[in-house]
């Protein structure tokens, strides 16, 4: 006979072609399993008593204690693989001796007490074992008042409904009592000694499956008994069923280990990225030892960086160091921010307190501290009532919600008001290469910032930041920086189920402005660096794929019905 079993040989080498896919070891368990349910983890053994014989035996103990052949049957065609020898192809009704969902006690909450029998509902079943912190208890005359779904040593408890349906635990040999919620099933093994393969078998990826396809109920879902009864199981010989446990938690171990070490080296690296980083942020820093700094985490970016968030860290990385000034060199000869702000102030007639530079941080040589109120006018808009058509049908006028600034830049929109509304409503037309800032709004939204490309009105919750005339050179370098204030600006956020800013904490946010020269060439810097991160993302979920794909087709390969078959 071809070599059937699986060792832990085998399982490093697949795991070394597919370590670094995300879910490698996710999936290394449910192959395990599959292996497990199709005959393929350990040999078959001539000498084994055959399965057929072991359900001659289930039948008879279930006669034994009164329990009926159940009157529906199973479909061959389920079982997606050849039936190995000494197997029986049989159903989960007919090598059990209860199935089914628990029940609710009468009154539900209310008669939940401080000590009692343990209620076991489906936040205490976990695949690993039952979880008691949080167990409700009722009286013992209620749980004798049910004992039709009371909990006996290696019962198996199956989640059959909402969001935890699949998870499957045992029930320890040397548990006392307990009964069921009717989100649980139990699983009764007709014969001692037959639990812990069942166990493995409803977490294989097989039986899964059958769960999930055979779900019914809208909304939460559910397993009922009469579909779990007649779901098909490949039975081995009972003798096989407990080698095929004993490898299985050989190999699970073996994937903890795997995953230790995995998170050993995530661990690492991240400090090592941390550490990289951080050397490039720190205060005080000379010009050639950040120039030094910066060489090394650049150059060892591709080989740290193996998450999206840790993507993420590094953008956020690149705009600190954009206004603190250190992603470029200053140049005297530049023009000093606060010539800039002398000629802005001609076109802007109010002017807010500026923030004392220990507001924030110490800024480079011909720098300035400036609010956006001093920079920009800055404005809002309103909703038009949805009551009056006039305001809403046929419109042409752009309209933009809060929403829209989930995209860095506004270049269309889905909804439109007309000329009336824009009229009786006062709402502002604001320009082309204004700023828009999300107010607030469900999720992250709240602090984004997007830049218009159309001209367009706005409602209430978002402010719109318009450049004086002459001066949209800088929208990119306040654009970027806005950016950099994203978690800021959300702290300053008030309110209860839906915290906002408003107008004055927008008007009053400041900005570290640099030489206008100096701003041109840090956006410049900051645009390659942000295609860089753009590639390493790219990259990555190049990478994720292939790996995906290698580990579909290794798993594949060892699936395959060719090898299943015997060699003379």
């Amino acid at each position: 006979m071809k070599d059937a079993t699986f060792s832990s040989a085998r399982l490093l080498a697949l795991y070394e072609r597919i370590s670094d896919a995300e879910d490698a070891i996710p999936r290394l368990r449910r192959f395990v399993l599959d292996l497990a349910v199709r005959g393929k983890l350990v040999e078959q053994d001539a000498g084994d008593e055959p399965a057929a014989e072991l359900l001659k035996r289930i039948a008879q103990e279930k006669a034994r204690l009164g329990i009926k052949r159940p009157s529906q049957g199973y479909d061959a065609t389920d079982l997606p693989f050849a039936l190995p020898h000494g197997w029986a192809l049989t159903s989960i009704g007919e090598v059990c001796s209860k199935t089914g969902s628990g029940s609710t006690p009468r009154g539900g909450k209310e008669v939940y007490s401080d000590n009692g029998i343990p209620f076991l509902r489906s936040q205490n079943v976990y695949d690993d074992g039952l979880r008691l912190d949080d167990v409700a208890l009722i009286a013992e005359e209620i749980h004798e008042r049910m004992s039709g779904t009371a909990v006996k040593p290696a019962d198996l408890l199956l989640n059959i409904t909402g969001g935890s349906m699949g998870r499957c635990c045992r029930i320890p040999d040397d548990f006392n009592e307990a009964n069921v919620s009717q989100h649980v099933a139990i699983i009764r093994a007709a014969l001692t000694g037959m639990a812990d393969f069942l166990h493995r078998l409803v977490l294989s990826p097989y039986f899964q499956a059958f769960i999930f396809g055979e779900q019914t109920g809208a909304g939460r879902g559910g397993l009922p008994k009469n579909r779990m009864d007649r779901i098909a199981v490949a039975l081995p010989p009972l003798a096989e069923q407990h080698r095929i446990v004993a490898k299985v938690d050989e190999l699970m171990a073996l994937c903890d280990q795997l995953e230790q070490a995995r998170a050993g080296r995530e661990a690492v690296r991240d400090r090592l990225t941390t550490a990289s980083l951080a050397r490039l942020t720190t205060p005080d820093t000379d010009a050639e030892t950040f120039q030094s700094h910066a060489h090394f985490a650049l150059q060892s970016l591709t080989t740290l960086t193996t998450r999206p968030d840790q993507i993420k860290t590094l953008r956020q990385t690149f705009l600190n160091l954009a206004v603190q000034g250190k992603l470029v060199a200053q140049d005297g000869a530049d023009e000093p921010a606060e010539e800039l702000l002398k000629q802005i102030k001609l076109h802007i007639k109010k002017r807010s307190d500026c923030p004392k530079s220990d507001d924030k941080h110490a800024l480079p040589h011909g720098w300035a501290w400036a609010t956006i109120d001093e920079l920009s006018d800055v404005g809002t808009g309103v909703t038009p009532s949805k009551s009056e058509p006039a305001y809403h049908s046929n419109g042409t006028v752009p309209w933009v919600n809060s929403a829209a600034t989930n995209s860095p830049t506004i270049a269309s929109v889905e909804t439109f008001v007309t000329e009336r509304a824009v009229k009786e409503c006062r709402l502002k037309i604001y320009p082309q290469g204004s700023l828009v800032i999300a107010l607030y709004g469900q999720g992250k939204t709240r602090g984004q910032v997007a830049e218009l490309r159309i001209a367009a009105t706005v409602n209430q919750a978002c402010a719109v930041i318009v450049l004086p005339e002459g001066f949209q050179g800088l929208r990119s370098y306040i654009h970027l920086s806005l950016k950099k204030q994203y978690v800021e600006m959300r702290s300053l956020a008030e309110g209860g189920a839906q915290p906002n800013l408003n107008l004055g904490k927008i008007k009053s946010l400041p900005i570290p402005l640099p030489p206008f020269a100096e701003q041109q060439r840090i956006v410049a810097k900051v645009d390659a660096l942000m295609t860089l991160c753009d590639q390493l993302e790219a990259s990555l979920t190049t990478a994720d794929s292939t790996r995906s794909k290698l580990l579909n087709a290794l798993i594949h390969k060892a699936l395959e019905p060719a090898a299943e078959t015997a060699d003379a």
